[in-house]
């Protein structure tokens, strides 16, 4: 399966969020990651729909919305509509997380499930099947420019194991201090979805940055 980069929007310049998107796009990264979060959930709150109504006709490339929410089968609707690819919410935020999946499968796209560092991948292990892609969190979810934590790469590897005997089409996303320190550890445990934020646009060079995550992988 072919590595994907998803550029999230929670490292870019919000004063130039046109010109942030463009220069993402431009750096040949797959995806634009959306973080949405809520300040219940986790601590933080960063966006949500108007300001990827607003955006959305400049988006070229899929759009990977990660919701970080409380209750999120009340918004799937809401972010189905505004363009979104594929929808990821917290495992640890939905009463039913199968009914989630249902939701966003109706909408006709993709569904991902995502767990914090401290939840248990057997939590999630009979609902792998029913999704396209997992998300482990590599740093705990609701700020961005986070030191990467090692001891998730078991996660990630516990994953992959899981996934391949699967043998289905699932992809395995990590978020979270992804650089070029981590990038093979993460790619050698079993990722094949990178986020990536501060890393990509802090760069002077944002294609150069991405040109040399790629080559790490």
């Amino acid at each position: 399966m072919n590595t994907i980069i998803s550029a999230s929007l929670l490292g870019c310049d919000f004063s130039n969020l046109t010109a942030e998107i463009e220069r993402a796009e431009r750096s040949g990264v797959d995806w634009i990651h959306y973080d949405v979060m809520d300040g219940t959930f986790v601590r933080n709150i960063s966006f949500g729909e108007p300001v990827l109504k607003s955006i959305g006709n400049k988006i070229h490339i899929p759009i990977d919305t990660h919701l970080m929410i409380c209750d999120p089968i009340r918004y799937i609707d809401n972010y189905v509509d505004l363009g979104s690819d594929i929808i990821t919410f917290h495992y640890e935020s939905a009463q039913d997380p199968e009914a989630v999946i249902d939701k966003i499968h109706s909408g006709g796209i993709k569904a991902g499930i995502a767990i914090k560092p401290a939840t248990p991948v057997s939590a999630i292990k009979p609902l792998i099947e029913k999704v396209e892609m997992v998300l482990v969190m590599t740093v705990n979810p609701g700020f961005g420019g986070q030191k990467f934590m090692p001891d998730t790469l078991e996660k990630v590897s516990e994953v992959r194991y899981y996934i391949d005997e699967l043998g289905k089409d699932i992809r395995l996303q990590v978020d979270g201090g992804v650089n070029l320190e981590t990038v093979g550890i993460l790619k050698k445990s079993g990722a094949d979805t990178l986020v990536t934020g501060t890393y990509a646009f802090s760069a002077d060079d944002m294609v150069s940055a991405v040109r040399n995550l790629r080559a790490n992988i």
